[in-house]
């Protein structure tokens, strides 16, 4: 039958309508069978170990409090002091990343000898583990044999060594300074492409037209890298908001509670105090809290893209 009619043949060869809907989900159901087994399952299990009275050692202790342990977070002052933390470590690191790494992506993309090799060096600082990173500027800040202390006396800008992270109004800020220094050539790197894509004819024809440097940096060069800067910022903002490593290694949360973050207290809550409910509880209203912000962002984000 197939040789009298070969378009019966062909016909058969070709996916249906419906098997071309339906292949795109087919491709990605491995993919998200993953993400459930690797995220949401474990997601659900925090939330669910939330609504319980968990202390691992006297598990047989365990109960259900339903929404105790939110109640209780409400007049935890730790907790408090923690988010107003997180919301300095958030808002001084992100902008200072940012506006380091697009200074560094500037230079970068202008002309000189050794570019590449500079390209190269940048990263650095990115590359290296954070722990890496956290176990050398707490030497750098060491107050008996760390080179910053001893350079600043040097230059007599200062008068007795300082205990960077023993002292509690500037410790929480020195390890945004070592932060801010770890993540800055993601910025560098994301910003130098997007300068990149921006056409060299625009520069011209705004010289031509008698354009300073810094109008069109404002009227080219900062539309032509918004984008960038939207996702990247938005990347960094999540990544910084979870990052507790650094602190941790660096002050462990101290001098008493003075670098205390949300995700450090969750932490320090179920690491050490072995009490998973409420630390749990702690990280599942962190959680909330950032997926609001990043949901605002977005909005806010896509209503700018629409004008």
């Amino acid at each position: 039958m197939s040789l009298l009619n070969p378009s019966l043949a062909a016909a058969r060869d070709y996916p249906t309508p419906w098997q071309n809907r339906l292949m795109p989900y087919l491709l990605l159901l491995p993919a998200l069978a993953v993400v459930l087994i690797v995220v949401f399952v474990p997601m659900l299990e925090a939330v669910v170990t939330s609504l319980y009275d968990l202390v691992l050692w006297k598990p047989n202790a365990a109960r259900f409090v339903g929404f105790g342990n939110y109640v209780k977070l409400y007049a935890d002052p730790v907790f408090w002091t923690a988010l107003w933390h997180t919301i300095i470590w958030i808002g001084l690191t992100v902008p200072l990343q940012m506006g380091l790494g697009l200074v560094a992506a500037l230079l970068l993309n202008r002309e000189f000898p050794w570019r590449g090799l500079a390209r190269a060096l940048v990263i650095i600082p990115w590359a290296l583990p954070s722990v890496v990173i956290a176990l050398m500027w707490r030497w750098i800040y060491d107050p008996n044999t760390g080179v910053l202390n001893d350079l600043l006396l040097r230059l007599s800008l200062i008068q007795s060594a300082v205990p960077w992270l023993a002292d509690p109004g500037i410790a929480l800020y020195a390890v945004i300074a070592t932060l801010t220094w770890q993540g800055f050539p993601f910025f560098a790197v994301m910003i130098l492409a997007g300068l990149q894509g921006i056409p060299q004819s625009q520069y011209e024809a705004a010289s031509i037209d008698g354009a300073s440097t810094w109008r069109q940096f404002r009227h080219i060069t900062l539309p032509g890298i918004a984008p960038v800067l939207a996702t990247a910022g938005l990347l960094r903002v999540i990544w910084v908001a979870n990052s507790m490593d650094v602190i941790f290694v660096m002050t462990e949360g101290g001098p008493g509670y003075a670098t205390h973050t949300l995700p450090l207290y969750a932490f320090i809550r179920a690491r050490k105090n072995l009490d998973f409910g409420y630390g749990t509880a702690i990280a599942v209203t962190f959680t909330i809290m950032l997926g609001l912000f990043v949901a605002l962002y977005i909005a806010r984000t896509m209503k700018e893209v629409e004008r």
